[in-house]
């Protein structure tokens, strides 16, 4: 029953969002702004820059709210403009390479990361280059297809499957690094 109090409820809060009710875009934005920072921050190393995404990225939600058609979740369709906006601004910034290398693909096991913590895995991503990160994002974290990231970033399915090889190669190789650095220290 309360999901479906709450379901109405951010049905009401949308639809008068779009008939510009300060109040209910001040609830949706601080409703979803953390979790959409978060979004932000995975691809942009620098704190007040992924703010600055997020909030360009809510000020495309509001703008184009009567967009939304409830199909899939709301928050989903933020997460969606935030990437988008993100890496537009990655694009813009001329920050990402994107090889065209051809590598073989191999879905190997990586290490376990279950015991480290969440602010040192950000680190290890934060370290990668551009390319590797947006492509690592992509996939890992919002789910997206070899095919998805080569449509959304212009490239061919194989230099997303190589960005994301090397993206893997690297985290590994600098996992393996802290813990050897953890290790020495103890």
């Amino acid at each position: 029953m309360k999901i479906i109090k709450l379901h109405n409820q951010e049905k009401s809060l949308i639809k008068k969002a779009i008939a510009n009710n300060r109040e209910a875009q001040q609830q949706l934005f601080e409703q979803h702004s953390p979790k959409m920072l978060g979004v932000c921050r995975q691809y942009v190393k620098d704190l007040h820059h992924a703010e600055d995404l997020m909030l360009q990225g809510f000020l495309k939600v509001f703008t184009n709210l009567q967009k939304f058609k409830h199909q899939g979740s709301f928050e989903g369709w933020i997460r969606r403009i935030m990437v988008n906006t993100c890496i537009s601004y990655l694009r813009k910034k001329n920050v990402i390479d994107l090889s065209d290398e051809d590598y073989v693909f191999n879905d190997a096991a990586t290490e376990s990361l279950e015991n480290t913590a969440v602010e040192d895995i950000q680190k290890l991503i934060d370290q990668l280059p551009e390319g590797y990160k947006m492509v690592f994002n992509l996939y890992a974290i919002e789910g997206f297809k070899h095919s998805e990231i080569a449509q959304k970033l212009g490239v061919s399915e194989s230099t997303s499957k190589s960005q994301l090889f090397k993206a893997r190669k690297l985290l590994q190789n600098n996992y393996l690094k802290m813990n050897k650095v953890v290790h020495e220290n103890k």
